[in-house]
């Protein structure tokens, strides 16, 4: 299968856990209350989890040590996230108290459970450690950043023990055991290795979830949110590939930066905007549009990479 049809058929599972999700909401299986559960268990388990076992099986200790370009490259396109994304919400002048959440929206991409499968199936020999150095980065600009943006009172400092979390903490164990060259005991990997698995189907699932929960009608009018599919999935992506280009030997790092661009809203915002005490509703009106039309735009955004630049 060529690469255009594995990011097709990744696309396509996608929209059928999301479609389970739904059904299993209005068929009365799921409601607010079990969301709620697989939400703390996607979050505190099946990401940190996937995460762990993505970097010990797929990076070795020589890659990582010369990953340090990489690392720099992430850090860059973090900073120029971070600027779009406020250009953004001036763009498309979005209220005082939504200018946190929306940047957030417009910063963070669901890398986690939508970018790591599709990168990984398009670059099985170079996608994982590609994708495992910007999860570092990314982890740490979510839980210190991330946290700012989405907190309500601009008074309150960010605390640094909020970075210790189980996502990034999972990130922090990997790098070392692949440092360190510590084998993971085979009965525990076994384990770890099952919930892996289902992480995605589950992230998901749950995503469906809400989508059957919230009120659809009230965000496919929101044009700002129409502003993150059109410039950070679409515009974004093809503009970076275009400038990583001139500056890259590896073609292929230049195409997973610009597919981890496209990539839509993470699904964390939506929990960590209600938990901070940000516009919670907004954060999952961005999850229902991206993600949706994510399914046109990623495809598309390849397409022009394969045919009108490589």
């Amino acid at each position: 299968m060529d690469i255009f049809g594995i990011l097709i058929e990744q696309i396509g599972l996608f929209a059928i856990y999301i479609i389970i999700g739904v059904i299993m909401v209005k068929s009365g299986v799921l409601d607010a209350v079990s969301l709620e559960a697989i939400s703390r268990f996607v979050l505190k388990m099946a990401l940190p989890v996937m995460n762990f076992t993505s970097i010990v099986h797929n990076v070795d200790r020589a890659d990582l040590l010369s990953s340090f370009p990489i690392l720099l490259l992430a850090v860059v396109f973090y900073i120029f996230m971070f600027g779009a994304a406020k250009g953004m919400t001036c763009l498309f002048r979005i209220k005082a108290e939504q200018k946190g959440v929306y940047q957030a929206l417009a910063m963070f991409g669901n890398i986690g459970f939508m970018g790591i499968p599709i990168i990984t199936s398009i670059f099985p020999e170079k996608g994982m450690l590609y994708i495992s150095i910007f999860l570092i980065i990314d982890q740490l600009t979510l839980w210190t950043v991330g946290v700012k943006l989405l907190t309500s009172s601009k008074e309150e400092r960010f605390n640094p023990w909020k970075l210790l979390n189980p996502a990034s903490v999972s990130i922090v164990l990997a790098v070392v055991c692949v440092i360190g060259m510590v084998p993971v005991p085979e009965i525990l990997d076994s384990a770890l290795q099952k919930i892996t698995t289902g992480a995605t189907p589950m992230a998901m699932i749950y995503l469906g979830g809400l989508f059957a929960c919230a009120d659809i009608r009230k965000y496919i009018t929101q044009k700002e949110l129409y502003g993150i599919v059109g410039i950070k999935m679409c515009l974004i992506p093809i503009l970076l590939y275009l400038l990583l280009e001139q500056f890259l030997l590896d073609k292929n790092l230049g195409v997973t930066v610009a597919l981890i661009a496209g990539m839509p809203t993470m699904s964390a915002v939506v929990i960590m905007a209600k938990g901070y005490g940000a516009d919670g509703d907004c954060a999952m009106g961005s999850i229902v549009v991206t993600t949706v039309c994510s399914a046109v735009t990623l495809p598309t955004v390849f397409w022009v990479l394969q045919y009108l630049l490589v």
